[in-house]
């Protein structure tokens, strides 16, 4: 939980994160998530 709101305050401060990143951290969690 934590972990998810850090990143919320990190997007908020770096709005260089692109979508792409946000896809690509949303693919991680997906593998994390099968094995």
């Amino acid at each position: 939980m934590s972990k998810a709101q850090d990143s919320k305050k990190e997007a908020k401060k770096e709005p260089a994160k692109t979508m792409k990143e946000k896809k690509e951290a949303k693919k991680v969690k997906k593998e994390e998530r099968k094995h």
